[in-house]
């Protein structure tokens, strides 16, 4: 197998740190939510963005 080139290594990059900045953002969100059906809701996003985090460890 050959080495992973450097234009998708980058590309990967990128995408994990839009994933990591869009999870910031909802957290953000979610701590500023007020009814237990926004913050519901941005779980939700958070699961279809990243389905393997756990939102649960730091949002409550």
């Amino acid at each position: 197998m050959s080495k992973e080139s450097s234009r998708r290594r980058r590309f990967l990059i990128k995408l994990k740190q839009k994933r990591r900045k869009k999870i910031k953002k909802l957290k953000e969100k979610y701590l500023r939510a007020k009814t237990k059906k926004e913050k519901e809701k941005i779980i939700e996003k958070i699961k279809k963005i990243s389905p393997f985090y756990s939102p649960k460890e730091f949002l409550e």
